[in-house]
């Protein structure tokens, strides 16, 4: 909305209705956390006015939930649920009768912490300190879109004393994100009580003064005072940071500035005065009827349908080694030149943390600036703002080192799950193929933890070739996918005669199994270990005469191919992978065959400790990891010698 539209809007606004509004919603926040014996109403009640303007002049409405050039509102300490439910009922986008009978009993829409099943819920949240990114990633989903909308942010004032606000807050100063509209509730008590006694150093003004933002200061319980701060806000040609002096409790007396009503409700003879006090009626029994029918809802989060030219396929000649961090870049290129042009495919859009040349996302900051999004190092920043933006009709796509992308950031990755977003998110220097970096670069747990995160695909190609196959399918499909590959060069697979085996004919099918060898016994590998296995296969077919099958499963965390069944009736199968053997492809096949009752005895060739530092190929031989020691171990099972 422009300035002149805006000046128009809140010139509009009956402030007195306004304020005997937000009474009302005060009722409706004490009255369903009441009902529900949990809840934050301290918090609550010091926001809602700050929500209710917010509401009141943004552009939503329940006719442009979906719209894209609709405004966006974050808010970040997602315990004020009662207050945002309220504010969004005063909107005529919920009905209050089902948000209060509903609010925190299981199977309703209406959780403890906002969800973005909830219509009018841009953004989950819970996890404080992730609402300035959240808030980024929307303005930066504006930019993209080249719409003329509005972003507001409230956030608590004890979250402030998050390390990702920080790195939020550069960021959005280095952009210079204007849209963006920031409220602090600032109350100054958290659970533990003041927030000066549990934090004395945090000073939350200096801290975005000192990043580029302007300060205001306004008393968060005047609509006045917040109509004229967020007038200021959208005139401003800088970020700006609204400190709104609140009380927690606000327009109840005996509970206000009280710590304990942070997460403590009142008792029905406090809910009794509280409602004697707003001067609303009591409609306590009422709902309490009303909770005994609630149903289970489905919670269903808002998707978009993907549009997108996937390019032209890029084959790698099976006589050059290539590393699949650069066949991903390329055929990242290869995408974005192919859509750059065209309005009505969906947008992609880049983010780095200062590896664009390692992780090859460096053709698309020099050749299209305006997608490419350099966050620094500020991973957690960047893992939820790629995730909020792509969630607003954007393909984002996030590219780092397994060590960042998925382990520094599982809380961040997590979340991004749990809202059901569209991140590409593409980590290189995955397993013990890093280099000399050592231990504390080694991702050797990211299947672990992404099995963890429900909804989230992985893709582990085994040569460049599959690499282009899948970042294509990756970013053509709806959905959080991270693909994951190693350091170092490749040589592309070969079929039993020597030609390209993900030859120009091939197309990527997420679950599906690669055949690469047929044989006896199976070897079920991926990633950068599928060349290795092939040597394992070698080996034992010139040495011992011992016939073994080499079985790529390029999506290890989820396997949909009956074909894997023939090899499971076998006795016996080896997994060979660079990741901790517990938890990674042994694992999933250890779950498949227990729950398939299969009688196959599964042996694990995998990491059962810390590697150390040295190269890729160095470390396995000191693991004895490497296709030798492999081959030697198999030999020495004295399976059945069969060609």
């Amino acid at each position: 909305m422009n300035l002149k539209n805006f000046t128009e809007k809140v010139a509009s606004i009956n402030i007195t209705e306004l304020a005997e509004q937000a009474k009302i919603a005060r009722a409706n926040i004490i009255t369903m956390t009441t009902l529900a014996e949990s809840g934050h109403p301290g918090g609550s009640l010091s926001s809602i006015d700050m929500l209710m303007a917010i509401y009141s002049v943004a552009n939503i409405s329940k006719d442009n939930l979906t719209d894209i050039k609709r405004d966006k509102i974050v808010v970040s300490h997602g315990h004020i649920s009662p207050a945002v439910y309220s504010a969004l009922a005063y909107k005529d986008i919920l009905n209050i009768d089902n948000v209060i009978s509903g609010f925190r009993k299981a199977g309703s829409l209406y959780e403890g912490h906002i969800e973005r099943s909830v219509d009018g819920v841009e953004w989950t949240t819970g996890n404080l300190g992730q609402g300035l990114s959240v808030a980024a990633g929307f303005a930066i989903s504006d930019n993209v879109n080249k719409t003329d909308s509005d972003v507001y942010l409230i956030m608590g004032d004890g979250e402030q004393q998050k390390g990702q606000i920080a790195e939020a807050r550069r960021f959005i100063s280095k952009y210079n994100l204007t849209n963006i509209t920031t409220f602090i509730d600032f109350n100054e008590l958290q659970i533990s009580g003041d927030i000066h006694s549990v934090m004395p150093s945090l000073d939350i003004a200096k801290s975005f003064e000192a990043d580029g933002f302007e300060v205001l200061y306004i008393d968060g319980h005047d609509f006045n005072d917040i109509f004229s701060a967020m007038l200021k806000s959208k005139a401003n040609d800088k970020p700006t940071v609204i400190i709104a002096k609140t009380i927690m409790g606000k327009g109840i007396p005996f509970i206000e500035n009280k710590e304990k009503y942070h997460g403590s409700t009142l008792s029905i003879d406090e809910y009794k005065e509280a409602l004697s006090i707003l001067g609303c009626k009591d409609k306590l029994d009422y709902y309490k009827e009303l909770r005994e029918k609630v149903s289970i809802s489905e919670h269903i989060m808002p998707k978009y349908n993907v549009k997108i030219n996937t390019g032209n396929i890029i084959e790698y000649d099976k006589n050059k080694s290539a590393d699949n961090r650069s066949a991903f870049g390329n055929a990242l290129l290869s995408v974005v030149e192919s859509n750059i042009n065209d309005s009505k495919n969906t947008p992609i859009v880049v983010f780095d943390c200062d590896l664009s040349g390692s992780v090859k996302t460096d053709q698309i900051a020099n050749k299209y600036p305006d997608i490419f999004y350099q966050a620094g190092i500020a991973e957690h920043n960047a893992s939820v703002m790629a995730g909020s933006a792509s969630a607003n009709n954007l393909i984002s796509v996030f590219a780092d080192f397994g060590m960042f992308g998925v382990d520094e950031v599982y809380n961040q990755q997590r979340l991004n799950g749990i809202n059901e977003s569209n991140l590409k998110l593409v980590t290189t220097h995955v397993g013990t193929d890093v280099g000399e970096d050592g231990k504390t670069h080694q991702c050797i747990d990211y299947l672990a933890l992404m099995r963890n995160i429900f909804g989230f695909k992985v893709i582990t190609p085994a040569d460049p070739n599959q690499t282009d196959r899948a970042v294509r399918f990756a970013l053509s499909e709806y959905g959080n996918i991270h693909v994951a590959m190693g350091r170092s060069k490749l040589n592309p697979i070969t079929d039993s005669n020597g030609e390209v085996f993900f030859n120009k004919d091939y197309k990527y099918e997420y679950g599906k199994i690669d055949i690469i060898r047929e044989g006896n016994y199976p070897i079920f590998t991926y990633g950068a270990f599928v060349e290795k296995a092939l040597q394992v296969h070698e080996i034992l077919k010139t040495e011992a005469k011992l016939s073994t099958a080499v079985i790529n499963i390029s999506s290890p965390l989820h396997i949909d191919d009956k074909r894997l069944q023939s090899y499971l009736m076998r006795g016996v199968g080896f997994i060979y992978e660079d990741h901790i053997s517990d938890s990674g492809l042994f694992s999933t096949m250890a779950n498949i065959v227990a729950k398939g009752g299969y009688r196959c005895k599964l042996l694990d060739f995998g990491l059962n400790r810390f590697p150390m530092s040295g190269a890729a190929d160095e470390i396995l031989v000191a693991m004895e990891l490497d296709p030798i020691s492999i081959a030697k171990k198999i030999r020495s099972m004295n399976l059945d010698q069969k060609t």
